[in-house]
Formats: structure tokens, C-alpha cells, sequence
């Protein structure tokens, strides 16, 4: 059974000569515990796909499930809390008068969850950072670490499913390796659901079971990860985009992180 449904959806934008649709009729499903990568070039849609699929963009139309239950553009509470986004910018995302610890308290508080002191500390951990991190701000963090703090704040909620846009993009290469890292280790330990939006070849091919190809707001092709990496795919624009990564995608190196020396 898929955890995510999503069939003819179509987003758009302005009216009358301002009118633009984004996104044309896509469709696709995501099993429970496989990374769905969405993959082209900036502007063609990607990461408004994964703006509706959070309920930051409400106007779209076709039929939307996550977890079994039928969606639509308002959500309630408990359906935001399934899901939860990492954005490209960790800096931007994060509030630069707030510490790391007011910063995770914040959705516990909203969503009106005890044992706070507690869960903090635990995805603190989860994470790799050490607990004083609570008391820091984000200018006080590295790039690696912000983005720590990043999908600590969207596993705070415990969610089932993270909607990731372009999480390492904004980082030095090195650091992209350990966030990669950290995201395979905490999808098969808290059994998470990944939606991946990247420009990135071999990110997508290093995290994702399958990724879907798109080019002006519609999906040309959705290939595996074996077929990427054979180069067996189908459409001229997915060659191309092989072509661009030299016609060989090659695996990230990457290493384990004690939690409590994380420097990234």
C-alpha cells in the first residue's frame, strides 16, 4: 500500500495574461520507506510539487493521500504533523533570534506535546549534536550543523514522511556527504518516507529507490536507481541530464559521525 497517492495534480499560478501553470497533470505513488526523488532543471516545477504536498501551496487541483487519508489544500493539524519539510537554506529557515532549543520547542508547544525537555534532548542526539547545542543560536553553527537542527525540528513531531528540498545543495561538498549520511541512517532507524526535490544527479541517485523526471511542469520519465546508475533510461531529456553529470554518476563517499563531534 502506497503512503503517498498523488494523481492528476495540476498547480497554477496568476489569471487572465499572468496565468502559468507550474505543474500539468502528474501522478505517482510512494511505497513506505522508499526516497521519491523529483529531479530537472530550476523552474520546472519540482519543488512546487513538493510546496502542495505540505499544504504551503494551496492552489492546486487533483487527488492528494498520505498515509491512507485523502487531502486537500487546508489541512488539520494532526495531517501537517505527518509530514514535515527540510528546505535548501538552513540559515533562512531558522529564526536568528531564537536558540536551537526555543526553536524545537516551538512545534511541541503547537501541537501541544508533553515531555518536552526530553524530546529535545533525544533529537538532539538523533541528529549528532550534543545537548548544549540547545543553548546556541544559528549564527553560532556551521553550515552541517544548521541543517542538523533543520531536520531535528521536522523530526521533532515524529512524522512519518520528510519532504526534503534540496537539503545539501547550500553546503561545501564534504558536509554533504555527512548530511547524506544522516538522512539514510534516520530513514531506516525512525522507519521514514522521503520525498527528495534535487538538480543534483548523484544526490539522487546515492538517496533515492526511484526518481521522476520533469521538464516543464510534467513528468517525461520515472527511473529507477539501477537505471540511472546503467544509464538505462528512455527519454532524450533524462540522457541529457546524464550527459550533464558526464554520463556517469558517481557514488558519494561517505562516513559514520559520532554524535557528539559532528562538525559538518
Amino acid at each position: 500500500m502506497s503512503i503517498i497517492s498523488v494523481n492528476n495534480l495540476a498547480i497554477s499560478f496568476g489569471s487572465g495574461n499572468d496565468f502559468k501553470q507550474v505543474v500539468k497533470s502528474v501522478a505517482f505513488e510512494v511505497t513506505p520507506g522508499e526516497t521519491f526523488g523529483l529531479v530537472g532543471e530550476s523552474g520546472c516545477g519540482k519543488s512546487t510539487v513538493l510546496g502542495a504536498l505540505a499544504g504551503r501551496i494551496k492552489g492546486w487541483s487533483g487527488s492528494v493521500s498520505i498515509d491512507g487519508e485523502t487531502v486537500g489544500p487546508k489541512r488539520s493539524r494532526s495531517q501537517l504533523a505527518k509530514q514535515q519539510m527540510v528546505f535548501q537554506d538552513p540559515f533562512g529557515s531558522l529564526h536568528p533570534r531564537h536558540t536551537i532549543g526555543r526553536t524545537l520547542l516551538e512545534p511541541l508547544e503547537i501541537h501541544g506535546l508533553d515531555h518536552r525537555q526530553h524530546r529535545v534532548e533525544q533529537v538532539l542526539l538523533d541528529v549528532g549534536l550534543p545537548h548544549r547545542f540547545r543553548h546556541r543560536f544559528p549564527h553560532q553553527l556551521s553550515g552541517g550543523q544548521r541543517q542538523r537542527v533543520a531536520i531535528a525540528r521536522a523530526l521533532i513531531l515524529k512524522p512519518r514522511i520528510l519532504l526534503l528540498d534540496e537539503p545539501t545543495s547550500a553546503l561545501d561538498v564534504s558536509i554533504q556527504a555527512e548530511i547524506l549520511n544522516l538522512l539514510k541512517d534516520l530513514r531506516e532507524r525512525e522507519k521514514l518516507t522521503y520525498i527528495l526535490v534535487s538538480h543534483d544527479m548523484a544526490v539522487i541517485a546515492h538517496l533515492c529507490n526511484r526518481v521522476a523526471v520533469m521538464q516543464d511542469g510534467m513528468f517525461v520519465e520515472i527511473a529507477t536507481r539501477d537505471q540511472l546508475l546503467s544509464n538505462n533510461v528512455r527519454h532524450p531529456y533524462t540522457q541529457m541530464l546524464l550527459d550533464g553529470s558526464r554520463g556517469y554518476i558517481a557514488p558519494i563517499r561517505t562516513r559514520n559521525v559520532e554524535p557528539n563531534v559532528a562538525k559538518g
